[in-house]
């Protein structure tokens, strides 16, 4: 994160502006809208900003820019077509430790401006560290059509209704679930459809018969995909923002930790071979453990939390002790990751059916059905099996597949960090162990894979290796 979104409050204010054209008249605008008391510095006024001065409602010093002019202002802005007086304001601002913003240089800027979205009170700033406005104008179009002016109004009146919601709820999570209740259903509609004072009567009514009694919790079982934030459920998305706690596995990438809610506590609770951050005994039971003190918890598993994800275990012991759970699936790696790396896991030249299995070494050995795996026009893909892949390989070999069988190993699939080694069941050992490859890796073997280099279509940052 290169800049830091902050909302200032500059009511009443003195606010500077350093130009007088129309990227001048802008800021000025955007700056009255707040509140700011603002001076505008420069030889000339465009129309604009006459008007706003025949008005009173700006201060004018036909002038060129002086550091006196600072004094007793909290933010500055310049917007001059001369590069040399932009730069003496940015000096000059920076100075004094006055928050100062250049208009089209973000070197000589202290703070940047976001693209706005005005739902007052509600603002939403969108911004992409200078490097792109257009971009960051696009986004806010797309928002526009998404969130409707009146939620401005429901703003309103959840500030309105703040203080008898507190003096209703004691407690700080009570107020939160009810608001976040509320918010979600019949008021809101009320509002947005215009219908003001049945709104105000239905939230009166919520909050007389809301009960005070002691909450009973809920675990949300998610899965969260290969990685790829952007192949997360609309209701996945939706339970990461309502929990209160989060526990998850290693396999759940840092960009789909951060989406979940900012003040969620957050207990991980990873597996790597030979070292169990927590065992899964301990962990089903810290789940009902949490559910019982009313916490909403979010069990956050990698890939789909039904194909060797352990979920039924989990689930297991959430009904044994009578406690409410939902089961949201996620992509599984099998698909997800098969899919980013061009490789249909059927096809009706190459493999009518597929078959996951889970590559785990024990003993140096790998028990696994054989010969049910060795059969023509069917795809293997092989879960946790990188340690494992040379006795996979050579045991499939042993029961009759082809050493020549196409074979893929694909590290962290979906995401840009996404690496594809390309072989056969004779090569693939040595060609991933030159790789360096590290897990989470997926093996997929069969006929498919040697569609991999005609539908191959995702780019990562790390270029695929192979023969």
């Amino acid at each position: 994160m290169d800049f830091l979104p902050i909302f200032l409050n500059i009511k009443d204010r003195n606010c500077l502006v350093v130009g007088g054209g129309e990227v001048a008249a802008r800021k000025t605008i955007l700056l009255l809208k707040a509140g700011a008391q603002v001076r505008v510095v420069s030889p000339h006024l465009n129309d604009e900003l006459n008007n706003l001065l025949q008005r009173g409602s700006i201060i004018y010093h036909a002038e060129t820019f002086d550091p006196v002019q600072l004094k007793d202002v909290v933010l500055v802005f310049a917007a001059t077509n001369e590069r040399s007086i932009n730069q003496y304001v940015s000096e000059a601002a920076n100075g004094l430790g006055i928050p100062v913003n250049i208009a089209d240089n973000p070197a000589l800027c202290s703070f940047i401006m976001p693209s706005i979205l005005n739902r007052s009170p509600i603002l939403i700033a969108i911004s992409s560290g200078g490097t792109s406005p257009v971009l960051a104008r696009l986004l806010r179009a797309q928002l526009e059509t998404l969130i409707p002016e009146a939620y401005g109004r429901l703003a309103y009146y959840a500030g309105k209704f703040r203080e008898h919601v507190k003096h209703r709820f004691s407690s700080p999570k009570k107020r939160r679930l009810f608001w976040e209740k509320v918010l979600q259903g019949p008021f809101a509609e009320m509002v947005f459809s215009g219908k003001n004072r049945e709104a105000e009567a239905f939230l009166l009514s919520s909050l007389e018969h809301e009960t005070n009694e002691p909450l009973w919790g809920e675990v949300y079982l998610v899965g969260a995909g290969p990685g790829n934030s952007d192949l997360l459920t609309f209701r996945a998305m939706r339970l990461m923002q309502q929990a209160d706690v989060v526990v998850y596995d290693r396999l759940v990438s840092p960009a789909i930790l951060d989406m979940v809610r900012r003040d969620a506590t957050r207990i991980y609770a990873g597996k790597e071979r030979n070292q169990h951050t927590l065992p899964q005994e301990s962990i089903n039971h810290l789940l009902v453990r949490l559910a019982k003190e009313g916490k909403r918890v979010l069990r956050l598993k990698g890939g789909d939390p039904f194909i060797f994800g352990r979920g039924g275990e989990e689930i297991e012991t959430l009904s044994q002790h009578h406690i409410p759970f939902q089961v949201v699936p996620g992509i599984t790696a099998a698909s997800g990751v098969a899919s980013y790396a061009g490789i249909p896991l059927t096809h009706r030249d190459y493999a009518q059916s597929c078959i996951f299995v889970t590559g785990h070494l024990k003993n140096n050995t790998i028990n696994l059905d054989w010969q049910v795996l060795a059969r023509p026009q069917q795809t293997i893909v092989i879960y946790m099996g990188l340690l494992g892949l040379p006795v996979l390989c050579k045991q499939l070999i042993a029961h009759g597949l082809p050493a020549s069988t196409p074979a893929a190993i694909v590290q962290q699939g979906t995401t840009y960090k996404q690496r594809v080694v390309i072989g056969s069941l004779e090569t693939l050992p040595a060609l991933a162990s030159a790789a360096n490859l590290v897990p989470p890796t997926l093996i997929i073997v069969g006929e498919v894979v040697r569609l991999h280099q005609k539908l191959a279509w995702f780019e990562p940052v790390c270029d695929s290796v192979g023969e």
